[in-house]
């Protein structure tokens, strides 16, 4: 629960051409997709404003979500924001070779929504089966190709990829049935200790700002609850 979750992705038909970015970010037991385009535009500036507009929605809460991982397949996004951009500062946003920065203006924006956050820049490999890029790559196209697209926004136990998965696991999605079905019970392990609530309230307010060692999740049955558990590795 310390930890803010993101995945970005930007994508553009043509570059330039017509672009479309897509983000997700899961914080505080709930997951928020976002989306937008622009007419004219190139990949790059894509993967840029997926970034900052996710970024951006944190708004002043940050200090309170602890560590932002920000998952991305972009190696211009993170070799730009993580080494380059300190040189183009020191000298003007002007490069080594002395010519203007390509995409100022979003590089400086992003400086701009990242200095008050502790972020880790997670480059992740693009369309090998990751959810969380392969869910942000399919908003991105969608907002370029300017076809509507459905954006979640709710509880983490009903939103159906799977964000844990970084590597590309082939667990691709969540179980829809299982996503639907009502709670029978909220587990929480806190710095070891594991308690059971009926609500996701009570479950919430137990594990909400805590730093550490924190895992929670919802039961649909007492089977399913014995089995969490056991994974847990925690003997009842």
């Amino acid at each position: 629960m310390n930890q803010t979750i993101i995945f970005s992705d930007g994508s553009a038909r043509g570059n330039p051409g017509q672009g479309g970015w897509g983000a997700i970010i899961s914080v505080n037991g709930k997951v928020t997709e976002l989306g937008g385009r622009e007419a004219h535009t190139t990949n790059n500036r894509m993967e840029l404003a997926a970034a900052i507009n996710a970024l951006s929605s944190l708004g002043s809460q940050v200090t309170k979500l602890g560590e932002v991982i920000l998952n991305i397949d972009s190696a211009y996004v993170v070799n730009g924001i993580t080494k380059w951009v300190y040189g183009w500062q020191k000298n003007n946003w002007k490069t080594s070779e002395k010519e203007p920065v390509v995409n100022k203006d979003l590089w400086e924006e992003l400086v701009k929504v990242s200095g008050d956050k502790k972020i880790k820049w997670n480059q992740i490999s693009g369309h090998i089966g990751v959810p969380g890029n392969e869910r942000c790559d399919k908003i991105a196209t969608s907002f370029a190709d300017n076809i509507p697209v459905k954006l979640f926004n709710g509880k983490i136990f009903d939103y159906e990829y799977n964000l844990s998965d970084t590597k590309g696991s082939g667990v691709k999605k969540k179980s829809k049935s299982q996503n639907k079905l009502p709670a029978y019970s909220y587990l929480s392990l806190v710095h070891g200790v594991l308690k059971i609530d009926k609500t996701w309230a009570e479950c919430e307010k137990r594990v909400k700002g805590v730093k550490g060692d924190v895992k929670f999740k919802k039961a649909v049955s007492a089977e399913d609850e014995k089995k969490i558990i056991k994974e847990w590795g925690i003997k009842k």
